[in-house]
């Protein structure tokens, strides 16, 4: 077996290459977020800090990225670094403000199992972010909504509340909603990145989507992504899958592609 000495401890290749990796990652997040130029804006009181790409200002058809439910993370960033290459000027909504920090997964359940509930003002924090994109040259008629996780319930719920979006892409979602509001129509297109073995949804809630959509008449469809956990497409989990999350982020910048250029 082929070994490495790091610090006078023996690493096999697997070890080694995993990581130079994670150096990688480490040195590419940080200069992806010195090209993402901070954004203020507010909801009411509330103080909210967005980043936007450093092609801000041109007329682009425009992405608003939906963080998880941490709030603003690295995969957000590497995200938005990608779409400004592919000519999208990219955003990302702060959706819990100035001040509320969340760094572990009990306080992260709780707010975002408050904007779930209180769907409402989910949809208005992705609102007040879609205006910022609007501010920051993205062409009025050539916006998207993607989203992780938490995010990728905040894409569906732009497609529930009708905001002014040409499509939505929901990546390792929750995509159950309250069985008490009714389906409506929706015009947005969809397309939702399902890990086949993410345990946060449920038959029902796969089976309860697929007719909210077809009762809403809505152009839609599903990929599911076999051997693949919840966070698969994140390089910092335990989860990842780098095979499928390729797979994934190519089939959203073809989705992309379709409906904004």
């Amino acid at each position: 077996m082929n070994t490495k000495t790091i610090n006078g401890k023996s690493l096999n290749k697997k070890s080694f290459q995993s990581i130079l990796l994670y150096i990688a990652l480490l040195i590419s997040t940080t200069v992806f977020s010195q090209n993402l130029k901070p954004v203020s804006y507010q909801d009411g009181s509330q103080k909210l800090n967005g980043l936007v790409t450093s092609n801000a200002g041109k007329k682009l058809p425009g992405v608003l990225i939906l963080p998880a439910w941490k709030g603003i993370d690295d995969e957000a960033k590497t995200a938005a670094a990608d779409l400004e290459k592919q000519g999208y000027i990219a955003f990302i909504a702060d959706i819990y403000g100035e001040g509320n920090v969340l760094t572990d997964n009990a306080s992260a359940a709780k707010t975002a199992g408050f904007y779930k509930k209180d769907f409402a003002a989910y949809q208005k924090r992705i609102s007040l972010a879609l205006e910022q994109l609007k501010k920051n040259g993205a062409i009025t008629d050539k916006i998207a909504v993607i989203g992780y996780c938490f995010g990728g319930t905040g894409a569906l719920e732009s497609a529930r509340g009708k905001l002014p979006v040409a499509g939505v892409v929901s990546i390792h979602g929750s995509i159950g909603k309250d069985q008490s509001r009714p389906n409506e129509a929706i015009s947005t297109k969809i397309l939702v990145e399902n890990p086949a073995e993410d345990k946060s949804v449920t038959p029902e809630d796969y089976n309860n989507l697929v007719k909210e959509m077809n009762d809403g008449k809505a152009d839609w469809q599903i990929i599911t992504y076999a051997n693949s956990k919840h966070t698969f497409t994140d390089p910092k989990s335990p989860d990842y899958n780098e095979v499928m999350a390729k797979r994934a982020w190519n089939h959203t910048l073809l989705f992309l592609k379709e409906i904004l250029k």
